[in-house]
């Protein structure tokens, strides 16, 4: 008999943990290897937002806080939807935890029941069908198309709706395609979900920030209000603020799902980080003006990455509307051989041969639930991102 809870092996360790980690053994063997894999920006946190940590630290506000979060940060958080996303809500109404994955996770595990359905439009990010596994739910993954730019369509949604149906996971922009919803489109989908009254909505808005060409974000609960008691809006400061490392996330929604989280997090973390929640309120209300100087680089790279892997025979790739992701096609590559004799039966082949044979590291498709393609983050230098195009180009020139 296993020592290790059944539970655990329907489950998989991250792919995108995986390839980040790969890359750097390689690079400390002495490889000269460019990743592409981390889904965090390159930026610094902000000054002023690492100053009110020291501050935080100076006037010893080091203690345990509240279980999700203290006071001021909740206050902060009900002005920022309020003000971004014109949603009213209650301090009582919000958590805060360690990072938006804990967010997403304490919500999951607090509603689950053996054989409730999660519906998740993919490609999706990694960890969404792995945590309602973990909490004892089925995920239903949706298959977007190309042709449609990664985007859910209301008659796939209705399809994929039944009488088990408790959670549909939304995302936009998105990881990893970077492909955003108008209001017109994600209208529809709510729409859909008007009629299907015993399903709630999560939203992962953590790219909210992120928005290029006039991109105007929108939010489920924002563009249909009778959705409102039925929906968690999650976000946090990780993206937008360049602070991954600092673990904030944070939602809003009704208050008896809000109070069943906290009872999660009370026996598992208890109160995210003291010093980091005191930096996130810095976050939320000092100055913003760097978003969009960050962003003006973003798309600058975007532009860059998109143009650079679209003249590569075999390969298509959409410009996406925002994050810092591109979801390329390599359909046109599937079946040829490497150099050194290695036939691409899929996108997970490309990847390992990519690395092991041009030292580029990128995340297979597969990890995302939509083949052939794999995700690039262009959130890097200009310069790693102009060698690791061209490295891509000329390992795929010299396929056979």
């Amino acid at each position: 008999m296993s020592f290790l809870s059944a539970t655990l092996s329907r489950v998989k360790p991250s792919p995108t943990i995986a390839v980040t980690a790969k890359a750097a053994e390689m690079k400390a063997a002495g490889h000269d290897v460019i990743g592409l894999g981390a889904g965090e920006p390159d930026f610094d946190t902000p000054q002023n937002i690492k100053d009110a940590a020291v501050a935080a630290i100076a006037a010893g506000k080091t203690k345990y806080t509240a279980v999700d979060g203290i006071a001021e940060l909740k206050s902060a958080i009900c002005a920022k939807f309020e003000r971004d996303n014109a949603l009213h809500y209650r301090p009582a109404q919000v958590s805060v935890g360690t990072g938006g994955k804990q967010i997403l996770f304490n919500a999951l595990m607090a509603t689950l029941n053996p054989g409730d359905e999660v519906v998740i439009p993919a490609p999706y990010w990694v960890s969404y069908p792995d945590m309602v596994l973990l909490a004892g739910g089925e995920p239903v993954i949706v298959p977007t198309t190309l042709e449609d730019r990664f985007r859910l369509t209301p008659e796939t949604l209705e399809a994929a709706i039944t009488p088990r149906t408790k959670w549909f996971i939304f995302n936009s922009p998105s990881n990893p395609t970077g492909a955003g919803y108008s209001r017109a489109e994600l209208g529809a989908l709510t729409d859909v979900l008007l009629s299907h009254p015993h399903v709630r909505i999560m939203t992962d808005d953590m790219y909210e920030h992120l928005a290029y060409d006039g991109f105007a974000f929108c939010t489920p609960a924002q563009v249909e209000p009778r959705l409102y008691d039925r929906t968690l809006t999650c976000n946090g400061v990780s993206k937008a603020h360049a602070m991954t490392g600092w673990r904030i996330g944070y939602a809003a929604g009704p208050e008896d799902l809000i109070a069943a989280m906290r009872k999660i997090q009370s026996q598992s973390t208890s109160s995210p980080c003291t010093i980091s929640q005191w930096a996130a309120l810095e976050a939320l209300e000092g100055p913003q003006e760097y978003i969009a100087a960050n962003n003006a680089v973003f798309k600058r790279r975007r532009d860059l990455v998109v143009a650079a892997l679209n003249a590569i025979p075999g390969i298509t790739c959409p410009t996406p509307e925002g994050a810092f992701y591109v979801y390329p096609s390599i359909s046109g590559l599937i079946g040829k051989t490497t150099p050194r004799g290695t036939t691409l039966t899929d996108d997970e082949s490309f990847a390992t041969a990519l690395l092991e044979e041009a030292q580029v590291a990128v995340v297979f498709g597969a990890a995302f639930g939509l083949s052939p393609n794999f995700r690039v983050s262009y959130a890097t230098s200009d310069a790693a991102l102009e060698t690791a195009c061209t490295r891509i180009r000329d390992f795929c020139a010299s396929l056979s």
